[in-house]
């Protein structure tokens, strides 16, 4: 496989690198596109699921973004190490009713020596919101 930059041991500058690339990834809301900054035995664990493999976290992100209508995401650098990197974010959402939601975590991301996420660990918590209580509005990408 092709190395994926930045690679580790990271930097301040190349872990903030890291974080940017994986929110514009997920801002595109392409499946595939997010799933090929992981490594192929990428492993997950998001909320209750666990996922091993590209095949599983692409089946997972259409079925996410189905029930997660006009998702929007900011990830913001915790702290990172060697090849390790933690971060916090939230991202907001409606459901197929029209109710909007709030999610905000944490995630713990390790990457092998390619440069691909090979472990993510997310912890999420969702908050009902009202429209007017949005703060994500650009347009989508």
């Amino acid at each position: 496989m092709t190395p994926r930059l930045p690679l580790p041991p990271f930097t301040l500058e190349t872990a903030r690198q890291k974080v940017q690339m994986a929110e514009d990834a997920w801002n595109s809301r392409d499946p595939e596109r997010v799933a090929g900054g992981y490594s192929p035995d990428t492993e997950w664990r998001n909320r209750g699921e666990f996922l091993h493999g590209r095949e599983e976290v692409v089946a997972f992100l259409r079925r996410k973004w189905v029930k997660e209508q006009d998702y929007r995401l900011r990830k913001t650098l915790w702290a990172f190490t060697e090849n390790r990197i933690a971060v916090r974010f939230e991202y907001e959402w409606h459901d197929a009713a029209g109710q909007w939601w709030r999610s905000h975590g944490n995630e713990n991301w390790e990457f092998d020596a390619q440069g691909y996420m090979a472990r993510r660990f997310a912890s999420i918590n969702d908050q009902p919101i009202s429209e007017a209580e949005r703060k994500f509005h650009w347009e989508r990408r």
